[in-house]
């Protein structure tokens, strides 16, 4: 497996995380995911360092991924 398919593979847990609203139950582990994306920044697309970012403030705040009025993300796109 090479670089920019581990990366995909942690974005997909984090969408998949995120999508089940298991960042709700287990905040730490969804944190920690971001925090073995974020080494990448640099290669990474503008698109997925929002989604990582907007994924981050969902985390911190306890909201539910794609809660229809959330201001903090209103681009919540699939990578």
């Amino acid at each position: 497996m090479d670089l920019r398919e581990k990366i995909n593979d942690r974005l997909d847990q984090l969408q998949a995380m995120l999508e089940s609203n298991e960042h709700l139950k287990d905040p730490k582990k969804a944190m920690d995911l971001t925090y073995r994306i974020s080494p990448f920044w640099s290669i990474l697309s503008e698109e997925d360092r929002d989604y990582v970012q907007c994924a981050q403030h969902a985390i911190e705040d306890g909201s539910t991924w794609g809660k229809p009025g959330d201001d903090q993300c209103q681009e919540q796109e699939q990578h």
